[in-house]
């Protein structure tokens, strides 16, 4: 996939104002079209002005590519966009004409996490938030700082900052949408929909509405069964080990992961960490075990 330059697409300068643009999408459009056209490359290069003019001619989404336009070049290869680089932007979501034919490059940066929003207007705008996966056991209240693009009576476009009191309700899953009434962009009567992701955390990896983690265990508790105490976002749980447990072996604990009908699961994946031997009195304790306790961890390999 490569890096598009939607300035050069269109043959405007990166300071080009609102009514540049679309005098340059026009005449372009008007070059490319296929009813007009007969070259052999009109369809592509009219459906990547299509595209560039989609960019360009909202304030939002300029401005978000123009950030991203910093790092990259034109026909730069590249996966995807680098992390942050659209952070503090909300993306309008208009009706967009011929979208079947947009480029991938298009549709990495500006569709991500579309489906499921339901039906928007034009002034309907999309932004993330990251949250800890704390917040989705409890629910929680967070302040989202936005960076919003306007057009100036002049016609230069200008970044308007925005604070939005955002609820997150309790049981939400990565992925998923809070609606913020009335927040879309401003001046129009469009909506805001947050995307939730979670921040990375330490102990748990979520996938859905369960969690998995990986505990730890000293060899005693695993050979004897003991109870060990496991910590959740939810508070602490006592769990008892099946005697003999063995590294790798899944512990479930049912319905103690995301809040949700039903509930999410907590799936604690056992490793069983050895002490270090570190005293004189350490190592003769590991010497009589290893005399007392004759035991080949190798046998099942044979020879």
């Amino acid at each position: 996939m490569e890096f598009k330059d939607y300035y050069n697409i269109l043959g405007v300068a990166r300071d080009a104002d609102e009514s540049q643009i679309k005098k340059a999408f026009r005449k372009a459009a008007r070059k490319f079209h296929p009813d007009v056209s007969s070259g052999p490359d009109a369809e592509a290069k009219f459906k990547d002005v299509s595209e560039a003019y989609e960019v360009l001619k909202d304030p939002e989404r300029r401005a978000a590519y123009d950030q991203l336009g910093a790092g990259f070049s034109a026909g730069q290869q590249y996966h995807e966009p680098p992390p942050g680089w659209d952070e503090g932007f909300s993306f309008s979501q208009s009706d967009m004409q011929d979208h079947h034919a947009f480029s991938d490059f298009f549709e990495t940066l500006f569709r991500r996490g579309g489906a499921g929003m339901g039906t928007r207007t034009g002034a309907d705008s999309h932004t993330r938030i990251e949250i800890p996966v704390e917040d989705a056991y409890h629910g929680a209240s967070h302040q989202l700082h936005l960076r919003v693009p306007i057009v100036g009576p002049d016609g230069q476009m200008r970044f308007q900052d925005r604070t939005i009191a955002v609820h997150v309700p309790k049981g939400i899953l990565e992925g998923q949408h809070i609606r913020l009434a009335g927040q879309g962009r401003p001046g129009a009567a469009g909506d805001l929909f947050v995307e939730v992701t979670f921040a990375a955390h330490p102990v748990y990896r979520p996938d859905g509405r369960d969690l998995y983690l990986d505990l730890p265990i000293a060899p005693w508790e695993a050979a004897l069964g003991q109870h060990v105490v496991l910590p959740t976002p939810d508070g602490k749980v006592d769990l008892r080990l099946p005697k003999n447990a063995r590294t790798g072996q899944r512990m479930r604990l049912r319905g103690k992961g995301l809040p949700g009908q039903p509930p999410g699961d907590i799936y604690a994946t056992l490793k069983i960490i050895n002490p270090k031997v570190e005293t004189d009195e350490a190592r003769q304790f590991f010497e009589r075990m290893a005399k007392e306790m004759p035991f080949d961890p190798r046998r099942s390999l044979g020879g």
